[in-house]
């Protein structure tokens, strides 16, 4: 298998964005989200491309299928925080909707 370099992969790209996109959506959450909701945004978003990058130094396509099936998990947990943001009225019907389609590009 040739090794693939991350840095190049759009999917990792988006899922540079999304980080700075989370980071900017839970400036305004309360400050009780701080080591709750605010954190488990943050950790989904940095495991996307994170887990993508992993991969890419793997041997096998099998292995590298294997992280991003993980960077999937991390993308679905971040849209289910997301959602729960969003009951919670920390984001807006508009940038609920903007990142739920970003996550769904993923």
């Amino acid at each position: 298998m040739q090794r693939h370099n991350f840095k190049r992969l759009k999917i990792w790209k988006e899922g540079m964005f999304l980080i700075k996109e989370t980071y900017k959506i839970v400036r305004n959450f309360p400050d009780f989200e701080k080591f709750n909701l605010v954190s488990q945004l943050i950790r989904c978003a940095v495991s996307i491309p994170s887990n993508i990058a992993e991969g890419t130094s793997k041997r096998t396509n099998r292995h590298f299928i294997q992280y991003l099936e993980n960077s999937l998990g991390s993308a679905f947990e971040w849209e289910t925080q997301l959602i729960i943001a969003y009951s919670e009225k920390y984001i807006s019907e508009e940038r609920f909707k903007e990142c739920e389609l970003k996550i769904q590009e993923i």
